[in-house]
């Protein structure tokens, strides 16, 4: 990690909760201590408006899990980002890599939808990854660069959005990647950030560690040089152990 980037861990709760438990588990979580970090809650569409209450006037942010790249209109079931902005949120996840499978979101709706996060004045939390085909091909850096190519608008700085890498490969699989994989495609990110968008924005952008992070194995992957952080999401269902990956920040 990089101590001149302050460090987010980001709960992604993904279609898990309701009312009660979900506002027991924010307040729980800010509670917590986390010197030294940003957290941030991602609950469903549904909770954003009670977890964004109980949360209110609080360190610990409130983001959405998707969002429509339109601000209104006949897009039923959907959520437009001008609306989680209302609702409290700071932040959207984007291109999770669940999305990009289960919905078959390509890199162009996925760069449609960060415009739309920023024009509302959200922080996009965009997601890249490779799955286990493209990992045993060697196309892992290939498919890394064409994602962050096609997923981000040309208006993308370090304060309007975060990187999440998820190696998808890892998922289910029994296979983990190593300290040295995941500083290699930390850095190729970074690398390709800097070469599109310049030094300062390379230089500021976090870039999160998306694949399974817990309490065991936070410290080690959170110590990696240009990890920023963690996207969470299991983990992220009990307070005790987010805030235990948060305190593993360096």
């Amino acid at each position: 990690m990089t101590t001149s980037r302050t460090p987010l861990i980001a709960g992604n709760w993904k279609m898990n909760g309701a009312t009660a438990e979900a506002v027991a588990l924010a307040r729980a979580v800010a509670a917590g201590t986390a010197a030294g970090c940003e957290l941030l809650v991602c609950p469903p569409t549904v909770l954003i408006p009670p977890v964004a209450a109980a949360l209110k006037g609080g360190a610990v942010a409130v983001g959405g899990q998707d969002c429509h790249f339109a601000e209104s209109g006949a897009h039923t079931g959907d959520i437009a980002a001008v609306m989680l902005a209302d609702a409290g949120c700071s932040h959207v996840i984007l291109g999770h890599s669940e999305r990009r499978a289960d919905h078959g979101e390509s890199d162009a709706l996925v760069c449609a939808k960060t415009e739309a996060a920023h024009a509302a004045g959200l922080i996009a939390i965009v997601c890249v990854g490779e799955t286990l085909a493209e990992r045993d091909g060697g196309e892992t850096l290939a498919r890394i660069s064409s994602q962050i190519e096609g997923s981000l608008p040309a208006a993308v700085t370090a304060e309007n959005t975060v990187i999440a890498y998820e190696p998808v490969w890892a998922i289910g699989t029994g296979r983990t990647p190593t300290a040295a994989d995941v500083e290699e495609v930390h850095t190729h990110i970074r690398g390709d950030i800097e070469r599109r968008f310049g030094a300062g924005v390379a230089g500021g952008i976090r870039i999160l560690y998306g694949g399974s992070m817990k309490p065991s194995n936070a410290g080690e992957l959170l110590a990696i040089d240009g990890v920023d952080g963690g996207l969470i999401g299991g983990a992220s269902l009990k307070a005790e152990d987010f805030l235990a990956i948060a305190a593993s920040c360096p």
